[in-house]
């Protein structure tokens, strides 16, 4: 509930020298712009605006805890870890921190996409 009611970098703030990309699902009102700066292959910060559930604002929040600081390497391994911990697949649970909070998640299919919508954004910016 914390990244829900004080989302981390919820914010609009200048997107100059950032790259941007929306993730919504067409099946709800999830609609989110994640603005992502890359220095040097190193993620030194993002923000997001938009409306979206509680599991997709909190989802976020901790993806941006959790990506903020990290090579383009670490982000892709820690999406990976994420992905396979909503597919119910083998996971590093020890670098997912907060985001393991969704590791239920499965157990409501039509949810997954609420939790995943973050890092579907993400996967398009660093691919």
């Amino acid at each position: 509930m914390k990244h829900y009611e004080n989302p981390i970098n919820k914010e609009v703030k200048s997107d100059a020298g950032y790259q941007k990309v929306n993730s919504n699902n067409i099946s709800c009102v999830d609609n989110i712009d994640l603005y992502v700066k890359i220095e040097e292959d190193i993620i030194t910060d993002i923000f997001f605006d938009g409306e979206a559930c509680a599991i997709t604002i909190s989802s976020t929040s901790i993806m941006i805890e959790n990506l903020i600081g990290k090579s383009i390497k670490e982000a892709r391994y820690y999406i990976k870890q994420v992905e396979s911990m909503v597919d119910e697949k083998v996971f590093d649970e020890k670098i997912l921190n907060e985001a393991v909070v969704f590791e239920d998640i499965s157990k409501q299919g039509n949810r997954k996409t609420c939790v995943l919508l973050p890092y579907i954004g993400m996967k398009k910016i660093i691919k």
